[in-house]
Formats: C-alpha cells, sequence, structure tokens
C-alpha cells in the first residue's frame, strides 16, 4: 500500500494562488490553511475594535487595518491575516504588491472557540519573532474580556487583563486608549465575567 506524498508550495506559489483566490487561506512551512468565516459576534468586535482605535488616531503617522491586510512572520515563512494591525510610519511590505506587511506594531486576535488555543499559544509564539512587533491583544468576542501583551525591553511580555465594559485598554504602540465598552458596543456580553 502507497500513500499519495503531500506536496508543499513555496511562499512565491502560495503568493500567487492566494492572490487569485476567492476566499483567503494562511500559509505556513509549504501548507495552505483554509479560514473559517467569522460569526456575528467576531465581525462586530473587530469592527468596533478598529473604529475606535481609528478614531483615536486621526490623522498621525499610526494607522489601524482589519483582516484584509496579510502580515508575513518572516522568520518561519508564515502568511497570516490577523483581526486588526497598527502599523505607524514607514511601512515595510514583502514586495511591490503592497498586500504583506513586514513591520506590524500591534497586532489583535478576536478569540473564538475554533482558534483559540492557537491564537494564545502558536500564533503567539510565532508573532513574537516579528521584530516591530511591540504588543499583542487577545479579544472575547463572547464575554468582555481582554488580554493585553506588551513586549518589555528584555523582550518578556507582560500581560495585563481587563474584564467588564468600564476598564480601559491602553494601546501603548500607537497611544491610544479604548474602554472595553467601545470594542463590545452594541454586543450583549457578560459585563463582569468570571475568571
Amino acid at each position: 500500500m502507497s500513500s499519495v506524498p503531500k506536496i508543499l508550495l513555496t511562499p512565491q506559489e502560495y503568493l500567487a494562488r492566494e492572490r487569485k483566490a476567492e476566499f483567503k487561506s494562511e500559509f505556513s512551512r509549504g501548507r495552505i490553511f483554509a479560514m473559517a468565516g467569522a460569526c456575528w459576534e467576531h465581525t462586530l468586535v473587530k469592527d468596533n475594535t478598529a473604529r475606535a482605535v481609528g478614531n483615536h488616531l486621526d490623522d498621525g503617522p499610526c494607522r489601524v487595518l482589519t483582516s484584509d491586510l496579510r502580515v508575513k512572520v518572516d522568520a518561519i515563512g508564515l502568511y497570516t491575516y490577523p483581526d486588526g494591525i497598527n502599523v505607524c510610519d514607514k511601512t515595510k511590505f514583502e514586495d511591490k504588491r503592497f498586500d504583506t506587511l513586514l513591520n506590524p506594531l500591534c497586532l489583535m486576535e478576536v478569540l473564538s472557540d475554533s482558534t483559540e488555543k492557537y491564537d494564545r499559544g502558536a500564533k503567539f509564539k510565532h508573532y513574537g519573532q516579528v521584530a516591530s512587533l511591540q504588543e499583542y491583544v487577545l479579544i472575547a468576542q463572547d464575554e468582555a474580556h481582554v488580554e493585553s501583551h506588551v513586549r518589555q525591553s528584555n523582550g518578556d511580555w507582560l500581560m495585563t487583563e481587563f474584564r467588564g465594559l468600564q476598564p480601559t485598554l491602553a494601546l501603548t504602540s500607537v497611544s491610544v486608549r479604548i474602554t472595553l465598552a467601545d470594542i463590545y458596543r452594541r454586543l450583549a456580553v457578560p459585563e463582569n465575567p468570571k475568571p
């Protein structure tokens, strides 16, 4: 009995396919991973966060972007679409297509049942290899709960946890402060989630 060998793609082959694809996919170590669609809560949390952050950035040097822009973790060749991206000043892209960012300051992921373990574990470890990254923010979609991970000068990550709608999340990489009420606007989430 023989098995069919798995065909691995090069990053260039992935990008050529991805740029023509109808649906987004991530790429790591030669393999393509289809991305699932997001639910109502996930989309609202992502969009609310982007709007709240964007409202504070105005015409300054920083921008907030959502999951339509791909980010590359160059150290391991991971191509992924974070739910939120903050970038300032001189953006660096992989090529002249300007669709693969190399230097995010802050990455945000909205947690779902299917991605939470990966977002907290392997993806966080991968993102940590991006030299420009200063913050990684995890946002629950089903309760008012946010975790902010800020890279310290020694390379360690300091995690601060926020629960309920009253706390204020400080995104130090872009000098923005937003409340959790802004993130969860128009969503029926528990206001006092339990740890």
